[in-house]
């Protein structure tokens, strides 16, 4: 199993006012004490610009880079959205990644926005769309696009869409499908060939219902405890990664736990306290559904 965490599970985030930010030291430390093998890049800035000294603090750690996640608008300006793209596929190819995360962000720096996009705008976004993936393919990498609460791509209706519009493979993010009202485990029957990257979350129904009914804004449903520690929330993250593994998947499985603190924890509680008991209810499901596999010795 290819297992990895990621910066946001240990509250850093790429929106200015998301909460207090963790140094990278420790965040790496504490993911590397956990046994994970990779991480992802995280927002811009927040690991070294240089390549040589990003690979160097990763390979301190002993962590791999699983790939990165970008937001950028896809609907309006093609050329900003792809020279953004260009960037981050550069940055990950740099140090060793092959999977670019890409989101269809709506406009401000929240993911609060709401509101369909007109055919014309799903035109030039699936245009935009098809134009990124080469680009991150000529850098040896593949776009698994991520279909995020507060963006273009929220909704059954607009995965279904994005599915029949475009070859664009996917990031199968279990909290994010949820919230916008699919079933993940649907997504994946309908289509696991194009399933690339996985973010495994788990969800708290009480908060995610408050969320869902405008309630609450996404930031502070995070920091209400939208999302807990796999095994401790509403989904069947083992029937979802059961499917994953009949159909093939072999990618990335990032535990990812999005959090938001307000001042610096304790050594190896808050985040670490909650992406340990992700990753053991993660090896759990995973031995499971490996000894139901395997076959008889006598049909060896």
């Amino acid at each position: 199993m290819k297992v990895a965490g990621a910066p946001i599970s240990w509250g850093v985030s790429e929106l200015p006012t998301w909460g207090y930010r963790l140094a990278p030291e420790r965040v790496l430390r504490e993911m590397a004490s956990l046994g994970l093998q990779a991480t992802e890049l995280g927002p811009p800035g927040y690991l070294p610009a240089d390549p040589d000294s990003r690979r160097a603090l990763l390979d301190r750690f002993g962590l791999g880079l699983a790939g990165g996640f970008l937001a950028v608008v896809l609907h309006k300006e093609a050329a900003v959205a792809l020279a953004e793209i260009r960037r981050e596929a550069a940055a990950l190819a740099a140090t060793g990644a092959h999977v670019l995360v890409l989101a269809a962000a709506l406009p401000g720096e929240s993911y609060d926005s709401h509101g369909a996009l007109r055919p014309a705008e799903w035109t030039r976004l699936a245009h935009t769309l098809r134009e990124a993936a080469r680009i991150v393919a000529s850098f040896g990498m593949v776009l698994a696009f991520h279909p995020h609460v507060g963006t273009a791509v929220t909704r059954p209706d607009d995965v279904r869409r994005l599915l029949n519009d475009t070859d664009v493979a996917l990031c199968l993010d279990t909290g994010h499908l949820f919230l916008g009202g699919a079933d993940p485990a649907d997504v994946v029957d309908e289509a696991a060939g194009r399933v690339r990257h996985v973010h495994l979350k788990d969800v708290d129904a009480s908060v995610a219902r408050r969320l869902v009914a405008g309630e609450m804004a996404y930031a502070d449903a995070v920091r209400a405890g939208l999302y807990t520690a796999l095994g401790a929330g509403v989904l069947d993250i083992g029937g979802i990664f059961t499917r994953l593994q009949d159909a093939g998947y072999s990618g990335w499985y990032v535990l990812e736990q999005d959090t938001a603190l307000t001042a610096e924890p304790a050594p190896d509680a808050g985040p670490a306290a909650a992406a340990r008991q992700s990753l053991e209810y993660f090896y759990r499901i995973a031995g499971a559904v490996n000894s139901s596999s395997a076959p008889r010795r006598s049909e060896r």
